[in-house]
Parts: structure tokens; C-alpha cells; sequence
């Protein structure tokens, strides 16, 4: 019997769920809709359907180009839901034209067809644009123009053909539950009952949110389109376009051609949130002249210095006026991510959020599989709800971060460029001492995470050999952390580790439990710590975990992210307790081949390799601060992880930093950090390896214990075959050369997969990076495009660093 399932939004996202849930066989799907259908007056309505599939996000491109995918093989009327015109981004600045060649990277790494042109190919391609002012472009040929309402349409006539329904003119009023578990949903013209409900109701979602008692973190905004009178250079077009869709990310704008016209959106206005709560229904916005109630009226003086750009790129426009405009919207999140999954305070309770036309059809078909299955075959962590921290959840934060992802939807903006409001939010015990110390901070989850020391300068100019870093590399980097990685090979170092996630299991079942969610043999004496997979039933890599033991039934588990603690909390049997412990808590790594000489006075208890060995816990004193010790290090050298609670941690550092003074103790950061783990070899789980890969080709297939009896996605990896594909490490052959991920690898002239991390190796002298790709041998050659130039590197053994762990082990 096909579950229950009732979605609440007819726009694209509602429309194309309805049509993947019933393809798989739910065909109980009735679809709630507030205003008039085929049009119902949501961002679906006002969409301009622009869709270019490149990104730097894997996920977000793998979607579109399912979208692209459906849509081509739909029709309504003779007339297809996608028009392939393809897509042209310009560069009018050195720095646009350098970014415009990233893309191109992106492009290769995922796919996507695409090239660099020149000023003048994008004249040809685009006859109405002044190329004097251009110095290239990125034409994507396969991009073009979705036909949003009728691709609704048209799924929505599939669906329907199934057994779905689709019912406009009714308003939710309400979410039901019983017991944590979603019920019904109530309407102003009647209650349907659900196993499932999926708010796909775009801008609405906080709405309905509110309703299930469920925080969505979503930001509506106004955004500027308009359109121009008749052009006579397009006076004779036929076709509703026929060019390129066109990018000026120079000047935020974007255009389209409309038969004899064209249309223009701008981003280059300031943020003009709207509030979810105050959108008209359809038939009152009618009622006060708005023609939808995603459609406000058009702001003249946001759009006047947009009009003076436009009329420069092109010249045709100086002749003619802006007929229309409207400010449309539609939404953003605090990381410009959709939000998608089951919400944890409400079983049967999805959501299909903050999801854009470009990325629509395949958001529906991961979350139908999700819902189906119990797993998208497509890595989501990136729009997973349960990504986000609850700092990450409030009203302020949600707008704040929002906006700034309108502000940033065109800018140029670095891989590791923190958003700069609010910071400083979430800061460790240590956080004055390093700001002491001249802490260059980055931010991740909310946390300020030192990436180098300025106190360490002086240790950077007795380096030699360090290459010039390229504009591009040297940002959010300082040479520093080089002379960071070489103290902690040398001496000894303190790293602030307080931003990983802890989690404490406690309860009779406890081993059991993480026994049988896991993929190593947990069954040890206390005090043992053991590296861990968490495993999907497929056999996909869900995270990578640590656990110690540290008694009978007590647990600590270092985890990834909030998802984690999602999966296990679900899974958990009675009488299992599973509890966030990381805001209580802080931990300094303490790494280096005299980290013992640091420790040992320390404490009364047994730090010799013979008393406390590698992967072993213990719980102990270091000076008057109780801690739990765990005797890991993921920078390759000798050491300890260092637990105490928040409102000790202050004394433990200061504990460290004093008796440090003898043995040259530094700080470091997380820049040297990334470094000297990827010169051991050590994966960073969502970077190298995510759900979408086995421990076999990721290369941690020593965390799966086959023969210790059952464990979630065992089945799976007894049925798997030889890897076609591994994370294979590579050493660039030109030591004054860096990458710095995502970059295309070519293997005998053709892209043949993506690097993940990469950090220049100081200890070996040259850049390391990992990359997925097809099997190869030890030695063999392969190209890394970077900048549009091609890189040499060769395919290496690991661990690069002290393959015999020699310096961890003594």
C-alpha cells in the first residue's frame, strides 16, 4: 500500500516531487496548493528560468544537470520545457576573466561542456553587446532557458496520469501530529491525513514551518527584473530567444531575450528582505495591484545604476526605455544552499526549500529517492537540514546571512573567504590567548578557528625555498604556517581542536548499539579508541568517526557535523543515550616529537609509549585541570588530544603554554594543520570522501571489520567488486606549484575525475593533492588544471610521511 503523502506548494518543486514520487510507485500523493493553478502566484510564477549548471558545488551542478536532463525530454503542446540556447558569462576585469577560468575548471570537473572564448566569440555570440569593454568569456553551450510553468505542467499531467491530485485554492492552516510523528494537514477547506508531508512551498516554507513546529532557515528577497520595449535590433526574432543566455557578474546583471525584447535582472540593489509572514494570499495581492503575490512593485531607484550598466554592455539600450519591472521573490539560505531532508523534531515532516528552477527537477528526484529509498544516490550533506547549528537558526542570523548571500551571488569569492557578520559568534576557551598571539581567524559552523599566528613571524623568515605563492593561492594564506608545520615537526605545538564535534553514548546498550552502527571492532577494554565509519546501507561513507571507550557503557564519539548526531539519535534504541557534548567541552591538540617531554611533568601518570600507546584513552590530570586524554594525531607526529570542560580550558592552555616555554612551543593553526594531515594522508570526511564513495575506493577500507557480525551497510560491501575509482594521492612534479581543490585532472589528455584537498607539503617541498579518479599505477603522469594551465603531477604511495609510523609510534 503506497504511503500517504501530501506536499504543500504546486510551484516547479512541488510539481516535479509529485512526478518522481509517482514514478517510484507513491502514487497516494495529493499536492496542496493556495492560489490558481497552472500559476499559482509563488517565485515559480515570475521565474525567468535561467539555468547555468555550473557551480562550485558538485551537488548543486549534479542537480542541475538532472534538470536540464527532464526538462529537454518534456513537452506540453508541441513546445519544449527547456530551450537550449546556452549560456555566455562575461569578463570585463582581470580578476572576472581568472574567476571565469576557475569556472571553466569546475566545468571540466564535473561534466559540464564549456570553454573560454574570446571578446570577440562573444560578439559573434552575442551581436548586441560592445566587446570593447570585454576581455572574454565562458560559453557553456548545453545551459539555456527553462520553461518553468510549463515543466510544472507537464509533470503535474504525469503525476496526475498515476493517481496523484492536485487541489488549488486551498490555504494550510495547520500541521498535525501525534507522538513526534507528523499526522495531517489542515486546510481551510478540509483536513487530509499523511504519513508524510513536504512543505515545497518556497518563501511560504517558514510559514508552514512555524506550523509543524519546525525552524526553516530561509530568507525571502526581492529581486529586481525587468524588461525593455521592443528592440529594432531583435524586431525581426520569432523565437522566444534564440541567444545565449548572458552573465555581466561585473555589474550583478543578468539578460534573456523575450522574442523582440529583453529581460534584465539585477542583483546589484541592496538586500529587500520580505517578510514570509506578511506575503499577500493570491487574490488580496490581486486586489492591491500586484499581479502575484511573489511579484512587488518595481523599485525605480535601485534600478537606476543597473540601467546605466546595462546600457553600456549594451549600446542598443540607449535608445529605448524599461517597459516593465517587478522585484520577484524567491529564496536564500545563510550558505546560499537548499534545505532539504526529514526534520528531526518531526518525523514524516520534509522539506523542499530555497530550491531554484536551475536546480528543481533534481532536487525532486534526490528527495523522492530519500523518501523511497531511505537514501538520495546523490551526496547531500551540503543541503542537508540538519546541517545547520542552532546559533545558525535565528531570525538575525538567517537574515543577516541570507542577505549577504544576495549581495555575493555574482562576487568573486574565495574558497576559504569567511562571512564577516556576525563574528566573532562562537569562540573557544583559548580564544583570548590566540587573539593575544596575533590569531589570523577564519570562521566554519559558527566557530572563529585560527588559521596562523602573527607570533610566529619570526619563525617564517628563517625559512628558505618557500616558493611565491600566485594572487589567487596567497589569499587567506601566510607563509607563516609554514614555519607553523615545521615546529610541530620539529618541537612541539598546541592546536585548538574545540570546533570538532563530540558526542557522549552512554547506556547499558551503548557498545552494542555503536557496534552495530559502525564499521571497525568496538568490542575493546576501556580505554580503547578506535577510527570508525559510519556506513549507509549502501555502503556509502556517511561520516568518519573516532570512539573511545572510556568505560563500560560511557562513550565519547569525535564526529563530522550535526547530521551525525541526527543518524545515530534516530537510530538509538531505548535506554541509549545520545548527547552534543562540544559546547561544554574544549580540546588542544598537543603534537611533536616533544610533546611527551611537555605532557609527562605534567601529570602523575604513566605518557611513555609503554604506558599510554597510540589509539589508547585515559582519564587524568594535566596540572590541576582534570581531562581526557587520547593519545591520536592527525598532523602525523607524536601526541595527545586534550578534553576538559569550557570552563577549564583557559587554565589547561595556560598549564601547556607554561611549561611549553622550555621546549619552544608555538600555536598553530589550521592552515599547517591541513597541510601536514594531507602529507600523511589523513581524509577529511564531506572534502575526500562523502556517502557517494565505499571505504574501498576511498582508501579506508582498514576501518571495516567484515568478520566481527553485523554492521549497518555490510550486506552491501559483500557485494561490491573491484574499485573502478579511487582517492589517489598526487605530488605535483613543480615544487613551485599549488592548487587549491576541485580543479579537473586530465589523464592522458581528458578530464578524468576532480581534486579534492590540496595544501603545499612544506616538510616534503612540494604541493600534495588528492584527487578521485580512475585506478592508476604508482608513477603514472597526469595533468591538474589550474588557471587554464596544465599542471604536471604524478600518482604517489602513501602515506607521503613516515609510511612506517615511526613518529607517532614511540
Amino acid at each position: 500500500m503506497s504511503p500517504r503523502v501530501v506536499i504543500v506548494g504546486a510551484g516547479i518543486v512541488g510539481c516535479s516531487l509529485a512526478d518522481e514520487l509517482t514514478a517510484r510507485g507513491w502514487t497516494d500523493v495529493t499536492v496542496l496548493e493556495q492560489g490558481p493553478l497552472p500559476a499559482p502566484g509563488g517565485s515559480t510564477s515570475h521565474a525567468p528560468g535561467l539555468v547555468f549548471r555550473t557551480n562550485p558545488s558538485r551537488t548543486l551542478t549534479a542537480l542541475a544537470q538532472y534538470t536540464v536532463e527532464k526538462f529537454n525530454s518534456l513537452e506540453v503542446d508541441g513546445v519544449s520545457c527547456f530551450n537550449p540556447v546556452g549560456g555566455l558569462e562575461l569578463a570585463t576585469t582581470p580578476e572576472r576573466l581568472a574567476d571565469l577560468h576557475r569556472r571553466a575548471g569546475y566545468a571540466a570537473s564535473w561534466g559540464i561542456r564549456g570553454e573560454i572564448v574570446s571578446a570577440a566569440r562573444c560578439k559573434e555570440l552575442w551581436p548586441l553587446i560592445d566587446e570593447s569593454i570585454i576581455l572574454g568569456g565562458f560559453h557553456t553551450p548545453e545551459d539555456g532557458l527553462a520553461r518553468a510553468l510549463l515543466a510544472s505542467r507537464a509533470q503535474m499531467e504525469r503525476a496526475i496520469s498515476r493517481g496523484a491530485r492536485f487541489l488549488d485554492r486551498h490555504t494550510v492552516t495547520g500541521i498535525e501530529q501525534e507522538d513526534g510523528r507528523v499526522t495531517s494537514v489542515v486546510t481551510d477547506q478540509g483536513t487530509f491525513t499523511a504519513d508524510h508531508v513536504v512543505s515545497a512551498a518556497g518563501f511560504w516554507g517558514p510559514v508552514i514551518g512555524r506550523m509543524a513546529g519546525v525552524d526553516v532557515p530561509l530568507q525571502p528577497l526581492a529581486h529586481q527584473y525587468a524588461k525593455t520595449r521592443p528592440l529594432p535590433e531583435l524586431g525581426e526574432a520569432t523565437e522566444e530567444a534564440s541567444k545565449p543566455i548572458l552573465r555581466f557578474q561585473d555589474r550583478d546583471l543578468y539578460f534573456r531575450e523575450h522574442t523582440d525584447r529583453l529581460g534584465i535582472g539585477s542583483y546589484a540593489h541592496k538586500p529587500l528582505p520580505v517578510d514570509p509572514f506578511a506575503v499577500l494570499p493570491y487574490d488580496e495581492a490581486r486586489a492591491n495591484d500586484m499581479e502575484m503575490p511573489s511579484s512587488y512593485p518595481f523599485t525605480e531607484e535601485d534600478w537606476a545604476p543597473s540601467w546605466d550598466d546595462c546600457r553600456r554592455l549594451i549600446p542598443a539600450l540607449r535608445e529605448t526605455e524599461i517597459e516593465e519591472g517587478f522585484n520577484g521573490v524567491f529564496s536564500f539560505t545563510p550558505d546560499g544552499m537548499p534545505v532539504l531532508g526529514e526534520s528531526r523534531a518531526l518525523r514524516g515532516f520534509w522539506l523542499a526549500e530555497a530550491v531554484w528552477v536551475t536546480h528543481s527537477a533534481g532536487v525532486a528526484k534526490a528527495v523522492a529517492e530519500w523518501m523511497v529509498d531511505g537514501r538520495p544516490s546523490l551526496d547531500l550533506h551540503e543541503c542537508d537540514l540538519a546541517r545547520f547549528e542552532d546559533v545558525q537558526r535565528s531570525p538575525s542570523y538567517v537574515q543577516g546571512r541570507g542577505s549577504q548571500q544576495f549581495v555575493e551571488v555574482y562576487d568573486v569569492v574565495h574558497p576559504l573567504q569567511p562571512m564577516e557578520q556576525p563574528r566573532p559568534l562562537r569562540v573557544s576557551p583559548f580564544y583570548a590567548r590566540q587573539q593575544a598571539l596575533g590569531a589570523y581567524f577564519l570562521e566554519g559552523g559558527g566557530w572563529e578557528r585560527p588559521h596562523w599566528y602573527e607570533a610566529n613571524a619570526p619563525l617564517a623568515d628563517t625559512l628558505v625555498d618557500l616558493p611565491e605563492r600566485d594572487p589567487w593561492s596567497a589569499r587567506y594564506w601566510s607563509p607563516i604556517a609554514a614555519a607553523e608545520a615545521k615546529a610541530t615537526r620539529e618541537k612541539v605545538a598546541l592546536y585548538d581542536m574545540t570546533p570538532l564535534r563530540r558526542l557522549e553514548v552512554t547506556g547499558p546498550g551503548a557498545l552494542d548499539f555503536l557496534h552495530g552502527m559502525t564499521s571497525n571492532n568496538l568490542r575493546k577494554k576501556p580505554g580503547a579508541v578506535t577510527y570508525t565509519l559510519l556506513l549507509d546501507e549502501t555502503g556509502g561513507i556517511r561520516s568518519d568517526l573516532t570512539v573511545a571507550r572510556l568505560g563500560p557503557d560511557r562513550f565519547q564519539v569525535g564526529a563530522n557535523s550535526p547530521a551525525d548526531l541526527d543518524w545515530l539519535t534516530r537510530r538509538a534504541p531505548d535506554g541509549v543515550h545520545i548527547r552534543d557534548i562540544t559546547s561544554g567541552t574544549c580540546c588542544v591538540g598537543v603534537w611533536g616529537p616533544l610533546a611527551r617531554d611537555l605532557v609527562q611533568p605534567l601529570t602523575r601518570d604513566d605518557f611513555s609509549h609503554e604506558g599510554f600507546g597510540y589509539f589508547r584513552a585515559k582519564e587524568t590530570y594535566i596540572g590541576h585541570v582534570p581531562v581526557t586524554a587520547m593519545r591520536l594525531s592527525y598532523v602525523g607526529e607524536l601526541g595527545w588530544e586534550l578534553y576538559t570542560t569550557a570552563d577549564l580550558g583557559l587554565r589547561l592552555w595556560d598549564t601547556l603554554w607554561e611549561a611549553g616555554q622550555e621546549h619552544g612551543v608555538i600555536a598553530a593553526g589550521r592552515s599547517a594543520f591541513n597541510s601536514l594531515r594531507l602529507e600523511k594522508g589523513y581524509r577529511a570526511w564531506g572534502v575526500d570522501m562523502t556517502d557517494e564513495h565505499t571505504p574501498y575506493e576511498a582508501g579506508v577500507g582498514f576501518a571495516v571489520r567484515m568478520d566481527k557480525g553485523d554492521f549497518t551497510g555490510k550486506a552491501a560491501l559483500e557485494s561490491l567488486g573491484v574499485p573502478t575509482r579511487r582517492l589517489t594521492p598526487l605530488l605535483i612534479d613543480d615544487p613551485a606549484s599549488v592548487v587549491l581543490g576541485k580543479e579537473p585532472v586530465y589523464v592522458d589528455g581528458s578530464p578524468a575525475g576532480y581534486v579534492t584537498s590540496a595544501s603545499y607539503g612544506y616538510t616534503l617541498g612540494r604541493c600534495v593533492a588528492y584527487a578521485w579518479l580512475p585506478v592508476l599505477p604508482t608513477g603514472a603522469s597526469v595533468h591538474i588544471e589550474y588557471f587554464g594551465e596544465k599542471v604536471p603531477a604524478t600518482v604517489v604511495d602513501e602515506p607521503l610521511f613516515d609510511p612506517k609510523m615511526n613518529r607517532i609510534r614511540r
